[in-house]
């Protein structure tokens, strides 16, 4: 019985590093209607800036997560500017393969600037576990599951209620009619770039606190599974990246601990699969209907 609760916290601190990341995915889509693949390469980006800044540089952590939140949320409307604004018109799979070059050349600059070797990420989160009874809750599964539910609250108020979440909104429903009524797009979808590569800084700091060591490709695997759980929630919907972040690893480490460990992403992928012939939209995806 320990075994399964202990397999269900570690599932709530993974689910909740997907989640996180997840939600700058459904956030780019949401409103600019494009996937960011390179996504999961801001995480690396934000973790080796930590790095950087408090390993090297000796500055205080607080600072140091600042300076890393402004970086990636530039490195973020940068690349929006860059290679996805030319490409707005453009068909799903130039895109793509924008998307895929964009994620090679993040980790080859950072694999040029730091190597190809692990790096070790600083403690910059030093909370004593709990322990109930025989599971043990680590301090940084706890902030983790609260950060991701408070980041999850104030983006839905974010959107509903400010000036700019009100552009959001309506620049995801018609662009043009959006132009229209005065509001700028461009700034609007780089708005949104810098929040999800933003969020994709927060993600970086629970994610090294978690397995401590960042390499040139660590963005890439949870970078896939948080697109996953994006859809798997219903890509766009907020509480749908919330969710399908935290079913996606509390099923991924079930399955580890249950099944096989080499099995666990297919198994992942294959709920995937089956959610999605039953709900093509994600589990709280809305259908949208086509105007002609």
């Amino acid at each position: 019985m320990s075994l399964f609760f202990q397999t269900l916290i570690s599932g709530l601190n993974l689910g909740s590093i997907y989640a996180l990341i997840a939600l700058g995915y459904t956030m780019v889509y949401g409103i600019a209607k494009m996937l960011n693949f390179a996504h999961g390469d801001v995480i690396m980006i934000g973790a080796y800036s930590v790095i950087v800044t408090v390993s090297s540089l000796g500055l205080p952590p607080v600072i140091a997560i600042l300076i890393g939140i402004a970086f990636c949320a530039l490195l973020g409307v940068s690349i929006e500017f860059l290679a996805y604004k030319p490409l707005r018109k453009a068909s799903s799979l130039a895109v793509l393969i924008t998307a895929i070059g964009v994620s090679y050349f993040l980790q080859n600059i950072a694999q040029l600037i730091f190597g190809t070797q692990q790096l070790a990420f600083p403690k910059i989160i030093n909370l004593d576990a709990i322990k109930i009874g025989s599971v043990q809750i680590d301090g940084i599964t706890l902030v983790t599951l609260c950060v991701t539910a408070v980041i999850m609250v104030l983006l839905t108020l974010f959107i509903n209620f400010t000036k700019i979440g009100k552009a959001m909104r309506a620049v995801s429903e018609d662009k043009e009619a959006a132009e229209l009524m005065g509001i700028s797009t461009n700034r609007t979808i780089s708005v949104t770039f810098a929040i999800g590569s933003a969020l994709a800084m927060i993600a970086s700091l629970f994610y090294g606190a978690t397995y401590t060591y960042i390499k040139p490709t660590t963005g890439s695997m949870p970078g896939i599974k948080a697109f996953t759980a994006a859809v798997f929630g219903g890509i766009g919907s907020i509480p749908g990246a919330m969710l399908g972040g935290i079913m996606l690893g509390i099923i991924e480490q079930y399955s580890k601990a249950y099944i096989s460990t080499t099995m666990s992403d297919a198994i992942v992928f294959g709920v995937l699969i089956l959610v999605l012939l039953v709900k093509p939209t994600g589990l709280l995806g809305k259908k949208i209907s086509e105007k002609v």
